[in-house]
């Protein structure tokens, strides 16, 4: 069971119980917003900290107050210089556990290095190696959003609660897009066919899949284990035997599997960087007929001239969450639009510390039996139980 807070706790959560103290790991003061909401949602003050770069460029970190025998909440939010965000958490969260902290939880709403968690001819799976780092300098807990493949969880070796931003996403789509019944949900690429589907299963709509050779997916890079030297080696076991040639793949003209005439195209995605795809597929859109034209994405990275390149496109609107600061891209594009996730955040921080069985605002509740964090995505708002 679950309990529910009286209405008038809705503007703010009920307080936690003793004990808990919230840091912010950013040196950059643009980036410290989510982590002033999520306090505010708590009802605590942020811990005392200083996080400062040195001269000679070094992180040096120093806890202004005492963490002995208390959860420790560590709020990481990535900056532009995503190498000097992580050895603020790594040193935060190794200065906590050298400070005798009961549980160091880091809150870490976007998963730096999570595009490159599978091998690639002959790299390396880094977030595999960013996992192991935090684990080593004593984390004992994450908390993370929409990482880019749920299986990153398997590289901790402690509990990792992966929350969703749908909820508000498709709150957004039900309360800003006035004619969404009219809309189609786009898959830029077949690889994140499964996310559109399962945004059009939740808001009834159908869905249409953007496949050829205009997109550069993951899934279509060598990733090196069929690509053994082709040369008839003398030391064969039989000479008769040789490895099979890898047959080249080629894709096929651009294609759009699904009916988007007349309609608004809403396409979603995990993160947008490097806006040329979503560029691409848009243009693709508006000459299958789409009037309308939103982009939906978790993390809002905009990297380089990502906003400019939004001002002048087809696209009428990209809408992102505050997992990553973009302030200045939105001065940049007034195309870009921000959805709030601290609630989530806050909710997941006050029922680690609290116990699951505590008071929760009316707006996103889970299924009975789920908990923030597992695989089950929480009912958006619109969405009842079954």
């Amino acid at each position: 069971m679950f309990c529910v807070a009286p209405p008038e706790s809705e503007a703010k959560m009920n307080i936690t119980k003793g004990g808990l103290v919230l840091f912010s790991a950013n040196s950059n003061s643009s980036c410290m917003e989510l982590s002033k909401k999520i306090a505010e949602r708590l009802g605590v003050e942020m811990g005392k900290v200083q996080v400062y770069q040195e001269p000679d460029r070094e992180t040096r970190v120093q806890i202004q107050e005492s963490v002995r025998g208390k959860d420790v909440f560590i709020i990481q939010t990535v900056s532009k210089d995503v190498n000097t965000t992580i050895m603020e958490l790594l040193i935060m969260v190794y200065a906590c556990k050298t400070s005798c902290a009961k549980s160091i939880i880091g809150v870490v709403p976007y998963f730096p290095y999570s595009k490159q968690c599978k091998m690639r001819k002959r790299g390396s799976i880094v977030s595999k190696l960013l996992a192991s780092m935090m684990c080593k300098a004593g984390l004992t807990h994450l908390i993370t959003m929409d990482l880019h493949q749920k299986e990153i969880q398997g590289f901790f070796n402690i509990p990792v609660d992966n929350l969703r931003a749908s909820p508000f996403l498709l709150q957004y789509i039900q309360e800003e897009i006035p004619d969404y019944r009219n809309a189609v949900i786009v898959a830029k690429s077949p690889a994140s066919a499964k996310r559109a589907q399962s945004f059009a299963e939740r808001l009834r709509l159908g869905i249409a899949v953007i496949h050829g050779e205009a997109q550069d997916a993951e899934s279509d890079l060598v990733d090196g284990r069929h690509s053994p030297p082709m040369v008839r080696s003398a030391a064969a076991i039989h000479p008769s035997l040789e490895i099979p040639m890898l047959i080249p793949k080629e894709k096929p003209p651009i294609t759009v599997v699904g009916d988007v005439g007349g309609r608004i195209a809403i396409i979603v995605d995990d993160i947008i960087d490097d806006v040329d795809s979503f560029l691409a597929a848009a243009e693709t859109l508006k000459e299958r007929g789409a009037y309308k034209i939103f982009v939906m994405a978790t993390h809002g990275l905009l990297s380089s001239d990502a906003p400019l390149l939004i001002e002048e496109s087809a696209i009428d609107e990209v809408v992102v969450t505050n997992t990553i600061p973009h302030e200045i891209q939105k001065l940049q594009c007034p195309k870009i639009k921000t959805v709030d996730i601290s609630m989530t955040l806050s909710e997941a921080i006050r029922r680690i510390h609290n116990g699951p069985c505590t008071f929760m605002t009316h707006s996103h509740l889970t299924a009975p039996g789920e908990e923030l964090g597992h695989q089950h995505e929480p009912l958006g708002s619109g969405q009842e139980s079954a």
